[in-house]
This record gives C-alpha cells, sequence and structure tokens, in this order.
C-alpha cells in the first residue's frame, strides 16, 4: 500500500506539471501547435521529470519540464519546420543572443520562452556562477540539431554510427540536466558539476539509443535518422549495455559526494527503459 501511496503522489506531481505545461503551450500558440503538441506528449514529459526527480516539488521542477518543452519546441522547428540552414543559424543566433542576457526579437516566439526560462533561472543564486555552462549546453544543442538537419539533406550519405552517438546532445537532456541543478542549488551537487555533467553526456548517449529503439517505425514515417538505420538492433542494444555499465562506474563515486544527482540520473536511464517500450513523447503530426 505505501509503494502505491507514493505511485500516487508521484503521478500527482506529474499532473500539475502537465497543467503547468499546457499553460505554456496556450500562452505560445504559434509554438505549439495542437499537431503534434497534444496533451499526452505534456503529461508523457511532466511524468518523466517527476518520476526522475520525485522528491522534488513542482516549484523545484517547473523550470525543469519547461526546459523540456523548450528543447521539443527546438527539435519541432528544425527537424520539421525549417527550410534552410540559413534559417537555423538564425534561429541559434537568436536563441544565444536570449542566453546571453538579450531581449528576443519582435515575433521570436521561441527567443521568448527561453527568455521566460532565463529569467527564472536568474532567480536561483547559482545562476551567477553557473550561467556560462547552461549557455554552453545550449550551443551545444542547437549545433547538434543543425548537424543532424544537414545529415538529413544527403540521404544517400549518412553519418557512421560513433558520428551519430557522439551528436547526442540534439536530444536536450544534459541542458535540461544542468538547468536543474543550477535551479535547484544544492551545494553539494555544484561543486560535482563537472563529473555530473560528464556522466550526464553519458546518460543522453543511452536515452538516445532507447529511444530510437522504441520509435524506429515513426521516424521512418517521418523522414528522422535514427540508429536502426545506421547499425543493426542487435549493435544497438550492445552498445546501450555497454553505455549503461560505464555510467554506473562513473555514478558510484558520485553517489558519495551527491547522492541525489546521481540517483536523478539513474532513474532517467531506468524510466526512458521502460517507457519506450511501449510509446513515446510525440503526438501526431
Amino acid at each position: 500500500m505505501s509503494m502505491a501511496a507514493e505511485q500516487g503522489r508521484i503521478c500527482a506531481l506529474a499532473a500539475k506539471g502537465q497543467r503547468d505545461l499546457a499553460k505554456v503551450a496556450a500562452a505560445y500558440p504559434e509554438l505549439f501547435p495542437v499537431r503534434p503538441f497534444d496533451a499526452a506528449l505534456f503529461g508523457n514529459v511532466a511524468m518523466a521529470i517527476a518520476f526522475g526527480a520525485p522528491w522534488c516539488d513542482l516549484d523545484q521542477l517547473r523550470v525543469t519540464n519547461r526546459m523540456v518543452l523548450w528543447g521539443f519546441a527546438v527539435d519541432w522547428l528544425v527537424d520539421h519546420e525549417a527550410r534552410s540552414r540559413d534559417e537555423i543559424d538564425k534561429l541559434t543566433a537568436r536563441c544565444l543572443a536570449v542566453a546571453d542576457g538579450a531581449r528576443p526579437e519582435e515575433g521570436d516566439h521561441l527567443g521568448a520562452f527561453l527568455a521566460e526560462l532565463r529569467d527564472e533561472l536568474a532567480t536561483a543564486p547559482a545562476f551567477a556562477t553557473h550561467q556560462d555552462r547552461w549557455r554552453e549546453e545550449i550551443r551545444t544543442v542547437l549545433t547538434a540539431m543543425a548537424r543532424e538537419w544537414d545529415w538529413k539533406q544527403t540521404p544517400d550519405q549518412l553519418p557512421d554510427f560513433e558520428d551519430y552517438l557522439a551528436n547526442s546532445a540534439n536530444l536536450a537532456c544534459t541542458v535540461v540536466n544542468v538547468g536543474h541543478w543550477i535551479h535547484v542549488g544544492d551545494p553539494g551537487t555544484l561543486k560535482q558539476l563537472d563529473p555530473l555533467l560528464a556522466a550526464s553526456d553519458q546518460v543522453q548517449r543511452i536515452l538516445r539509443l532507447v529511444n530510437d529503439l522504441g520509435t524506429y517505425e515513426r521516424d521512418l514515417r517521418w523522414g528522422d535518422l535514427n540508429a536502426l538505420m545506421l547499425v543493426p538492433r542487435a549493435d544497438v542494444e550492445r552498445r546501450i549495455a555497454d553505455l549503461v555499465a560505464q555510467t554506473r562506474r562513473m555514478l558510484a563515486p558520485l553517489r558519495e559526494s551527491c547522492p541525489v544527482a546521481a540517483d536523478y540520473l539513474a532513474r532517467q536511464i531506468g524510466f526512458s527503459s521502460g517507457f519506450y517500450r511501449s510509446t513515446d513523447f510525440w503526438g501526431t503530426p
């Protein structure tokens, strides 16, 4: 009974997060069209974050949830709306300017949403010290998404599996994690930010591949890249196992110095491994 009660509490946290994300989407209708940004996507995002950090309350997870949603918006604009590399480069430049503190340009809905996130993160004492790390992760995500867009323009010259895996920042996982840790502001976690981000990048690679195993058919329909287009499923499964083992070794010392943050990363792997067995985040385009 106690386990069910705890699961119920986490689901309630996710429900509150879903309502908050729905409010964000309603405030930016141009950024979040109802297809594919349906209610299930908001619920899936909030559920993943709630189960990843069930010890937090909604105030602590609000920025985390919203940062995930911002990543989905970038992914949609770059992967499915952009018609030229110049368009993507301009989007990237606008977002990086906002991350540096600039006002978003008129009509830049993505930049306006990012400015809201930046301003809320700026209320955290740790932001002044770690803003550059957050900005660098935003740059890394935008660069990775642009690189994948380039790959998709030459379907007869796809990247090899190692290059594809090295570009896993297009999943926008680590950028969410660094924002989460800055916002929560735990001193022990922030002291270990460098090894935590290295572990987060490893988790990001695992999630990239776990995602690909669960979304291959959809990626074929949508024209997206997927690891299964590059190597057999057995190779992807072996690499996931290797990456999980490596990540466990990386997290072992962190469980002593920052156990909550280490558990947060481990739970991301566990949740995604179960989630992608039967569904994924996106709605119908």
